[in-house]
């Protein structure tokens, strides 16, 4: 990988130069905004939403929110990756010596579950260079054929980052390819970042043409944390702006290192869990610790259940009739589900409430994946009262999306 003493600064700016130099290789992804979410979320959670949760028994926040969603899963590979790879390999590439010490022959290499395998393997693929793409047998089978479309070799390894890390070595050792790491890089964490500077702009479009507050923006972004690099670069991207940051993440079987990291004032190093989010199964990577934890750019952690995030991913597929992967939803569950994050808006959002920028992170899954996920009964699903509470139900029963 490039040297990481040699990247730019992690700030604002070293963000929006990393959002001119990869520009012609990214979509411009839309924003979109939807109604009745912002109704559901703008309701209390009903007793029957709270049971079995750490607020049981407790009244409900009523907090206001409005919803402002960063598609990713219409990125190129279908999700956010495809920046920071551009940025680290076209940052590689410009090092001094790479050329004449056989770099294009030699590739670049890394490991992935799927997302950063397939931004890689089309970022090399496009710059005319092979790609080796270590990957869990685990992984999505949709992911390993996507990342095989685009040219790369792909060889298999254990699902822990370990057992991936030490299958990178030996390619290393073999072929003399470079590595372009998931998410622990600088270079990696400021492409990441170029989408919170296009959800900035995009939001305060929308809300000055008619939104909640003429003249102000977002007054907050959460996003999904996996390794880190995209919450960390989105971080930066909203450094001196006023704009707080949160991460988001699963909270099964050890899901939510970064959460628990902070609170110990430490960072976790191993994670090992098989949250349906399985792109946010990786423990925060050092460099974004430091943006996230030492610099404090990343105000506070939140994480949920498996239930919740089924339940968010069911209201985006149904509702907003827009197709994402589980770990994409982890951040609108905090909004919806997480009580903490709740009243944190109502008490700091007041009567005006939050413009609430939703980083949706990826759509790399697939419909088999889905009707198993979804695999419950009709009347299971009635019992239940649905995706949602009755109670919260019938006060968005009628409203358009």
């Amino acid at each position: 990988m490039a040297n990481p003493t040699k990247s730019p600064p992690l700030t604002r700016p070293s963000v929006i130069a990393a959002h001119n130099l990869i520009r012609e290789h990214i979509h411009y992804t839309p924003v979109l905004t939807n109604t009745t979410l912002n109704d559901l979320a703008s309701a209390p959670q009903s007793a029957a939403d709270l049971a079995d949760t750490p607020w049981a028994g407790q009244t409900a926040a009523n907090p206001k929110l409005r919803f402002y969603f960063k598609c990713e899963n219409l990125q190129k590979v279908g999700a956010f990756k495809v920046r920071g790879a551009f940025h680290a390999l076209k940052r590689l590439m410009a090092e001094e010596g790479w050329e004449e010490g056989g770099g294009r022959e030699k590739g670049v290499v890394t490991h992935s579950s799927g997302n950063h395998a397939q931004a890689l393997a089309l970022a090399a693929r496009t710059m005319g260079i092979p790609a080796h793409i270590v990957m869990p047998t685990i992984s999505t089978p949709s992911k390993i054929a996507a990342t095989k479309g685009y040219g790369a070799k792909v060889i298999f390894s254990g699902s822990t980052s370990t057992e991936r890390e030490a299958v990178v070595a030996d390619v290393m050792k073999d072929t003399g390819a470079r590595l372009i790491p998931p998410y622990d890089h600088p270079d990696i964490m400021l492409g990441q970042g170029t989408l919170g500077i296009e959800l900035q702009e995009q939001a305060a479009k929308i809300i000055a043409s008619g939104g909640s507050k003429s003249g102000k923006g977002l007054d907050a972004i959460i996003a999904p944390c996996g390794g880190g690099g995209m919450l960390s670069g989105t971080a930066l991207s909203c450094e001196d702006t006023g704009i707080f940051v949160f991460g988001a993440e699963p909270e099964f079987q050890g899901g939510d290192d970064c959460k628990r990291g902070l609170e110990q004032g430490k960072r976790i190093e191993t994670v090992k869990t098989l949250t349906i989010a399985d792109g946010l199964r990786t423990p925060v990577g050092a460099y974004p610790w430091t943006v996230i934890h030492d610099r404090k750019l990343v105000r506070q952690m939140f994480s949920v259940t498996e239930e919740q995030i089924k339940k968010a991913l069911r209201l985006v597929l149904e509702r907003m009739k827009v197709f994402v992967e589980p770990s994409a939803v982890v951040g609108l569950a905090v909004a919806l589900y997480n009580e903490d994050f709740r009243r944190l808006v109502e008490k700091e959002g007041g009567a005006d409430g939050w413009d609430l920028g939703i980083v949706f992170s990826g759509g790399n899954t697939s419909v088999e994946f889905l009707s198993k996920l979804y695999a419950v009964s009709e009347v299971k699903a009635e019992r239940e009262g649905g995706v949602v509470g009755m109670d919260r139900k019938k006060t968005v029963e009628n409203v358009a999306g």
